[in-house]
């Protein structure tokens, strides 16, 4: 973990829940969101999505779970970061029907987080790898705004992994008992992107209306980073403006 210049601006700490413990970056004001990096890591293109998180009014933490921070999106890079997740016991890679279990961990932070801060709850936002991430967080009544940007775990090796939402059966129904009481799911994707397999196909089938789509034309990937749409952008800040900053007008969810 090498701080670059990137995160020059951002406060270093760290969390630590069920003996796990990783690095954290923190920077703004107002109702938390934790922006969860893709792989490789925090990249400068990740940072700068951040940023302008903080600048719509909100505390950001970006949890550091793999890669070099503030380093550019390299091929080697990608392929250190690969290694990495693929040696840890705390993300799963094709594992069907199982949450990953890292996730106990952010549902951790972001109960502490919203502790900390009070307000309707926290936001949270997952990419490419760690899409699903964010859709297991739900679980948690602390997290109100939850994003999944181009989910891709597990891989989609198949069928069944291309339609897997990285959830086990308990977590799943948790999140359709959420959805059923007015909990949203907000999803992004190019439509022709191979990594994400049928995931929204299936979100749409188990949460109905209120899963709401965000989807692009094409071959895209990173929606909100490298291939970044501005429409995807704005849909993000709207969403986390309704849910955490003006929760009468998009309903505060049961937390049932």
């Amino acid at each position: 973990m090498t701080g670059m210049s990137s995160l020059a601006s951002w406060t270093t700490g760290s969390y630590s829940y069920d003996g796990v413990t990783h690095p954290t970056y923190r920077k703004g004001s107002g109702p938390g969101v934790i922006v969860i990096h893709e792989i490789p890591g925090i990249t400068p293109e990740l940072v700068a999505l951040a940023e302008e998180v903080v600048a719509a009014g909100f505390t950001v933490v970006l949890p550091h779970l793999f890669g070099t921070d503030g380093a550019p999106g390299t091929t080697g890079r990608i392929v250190r970061a690969i290694g990495q997740v693929c040696v840890s016991r705390e993300f799963t890679k094709l594992a069907r029907g199982e949450t990953t279990p890292v996730a106990t961990w952010l549902r951790g932070l972001a109960r502490e987080l919203h502790e900390e801060l009070g307000g309707p709850g926290v936001g949270a936002l997952g990419m490419c790898f760690t899409g699903g991430f964010a859709l297991a967080m739900m679980v948690d009544p602390s997290v109100v705004a939850p994003v999944v940007a181009q989910p891709s775990t597990p891989l989609c090796v198949g069928r069944a992994r291309a339609a897997d939402v990285n959830l086990s059966p308990g977590d799943l129904a948790a999140v359709k008992r959420r959805a059923a009481a007015g909990q949203q799911l907000l999803g992004l994707r190019y439509r022709e992107d191979p990594a994400v397999g049928t995931r929204f196909e299936t979100l749409t089938r188990e949460l109905g209306d209120a899963f709401l789509r965000v989807e692009f034309p094409g071959k895209g990937h990173s929606t909100l980073t490298v291939h970044r749409q501005q429409e995807g952008v704005d849909r993000v800040l709207a969403f986390l403006d309704e849910k955490l900053h003006r929760p009468a007008a998009g309903g505060v969810p049961d937390a049932g």
